[in-house]
């Protein structure tokens, strides 16, 4: 599953280089992999430390090949779309330039990938404060104040994303994570796996998270930007009433 450049292309040019193929950095060779930070389906993050910067701390998003297989297309999407975003992304090895810097600073940037022949590494930017649905946990309820400066950041965020062609369509607290665990944090929005490169302005796709979907989704209409607009609108309510504002047990009963 060669995720970066052409498939076959590669394969061949990686043949008739040979020893010039094998020198390619690998993500041990920049980085020192650390403790465990969290894990998911297909994957497992882990803090790294960059060697040629020692004290610059990373998270790297450790994706299984096998576990994946069927679903590279939502990697590649992922990764896709975190490129568009990010400053100066480079790939399987190649040196980061600095500094570098975030093209939006609510959005969690991908700064280097790696892959090799049973895993894939994302290096990420290292947001330490949490998800936002862990706060609203913690919190019960937000001022008005506080959450209309948390929204105003998500806006914000979604509104450059939006510029760029690319819908999130996923949109919910908990793929919203504060920078660090200080109060006034600002907050990040994450996880692309579902987001959307927005090429004719419709889509049809069926898909996100139970209780946040706009209708024209679950209705199985075309639909545009303005799904993510309508997560939002459900995040704002969550926020100043501490609880959502569509919710069952039964996803046929709430999607009635």
């Amino acid at each position: 599953m060669p995720l970066f450049g052409g498939k076959k292309d590669s394969a061949k040019k990686s043949r008739k280089e040979g020893k010039d193929a094998d020198k390619t950095p690998s993500v041990e060779d920049k980085y020192i992999l650390k403790e465990m930070l969290g894990t998911g389906a297909f994957s497992e993050v882990r803090l790294a430390e960059s060697k040629d910067h020692p004290g610059q701390m990373f998270a790297v998003k450790i994706i299984d090949k096998k576990a994946l297989k069927g679903k590279e297309d939502s990697l590649e999407n992922e990764i896709k779309v975190l490129r568009r975003f990010s400053e100066s992304v480079k790939q399987s090895g190649e040196s980061l330039e600095e500094p570098y810097r975030l093209t939006h600073p609510n959005i969690v940037q991908l700064l280097e990938t790696f892959e090799d022949k049973h895993k894939v590494y994302l290096i990420m930017e290292l947001v330490t404060g949490g998800e936002l649905f862990d706060r609203i946990v913690e919190k019960g309820s937000y001022t008005e104040k506080d959450a209309s400066d948390l929204i105003r950041q998500v806006l914000e965020a979604v509104d450059y994303m939006h510029e760029q062609g690319v819908v999130h369509r996923d949109l919910k607290p908990e793929n919203l994570l504060y920078y660090s665990p200080d109060e006034d944090s600002k907050i990040m929005i994450s996880d692309f796996g579902l987001s959307k490169m927005e090429d004719s302005g419709i889509m049809a796709t069926a898909c996100g998270t139970p209780g946040y979907v706009a209708p024209e989704v679950l209705a199985q209409k075309p639909y545009g930007k303005a799904v993510d607009v309508w997560s939002i609108g459900v995040i704002s309510y969550i926020l100043l009433c501490g609880y959502p504002p569509f919710y069952d047990e039964n996803d046929a009963n709430l999607f009635a």
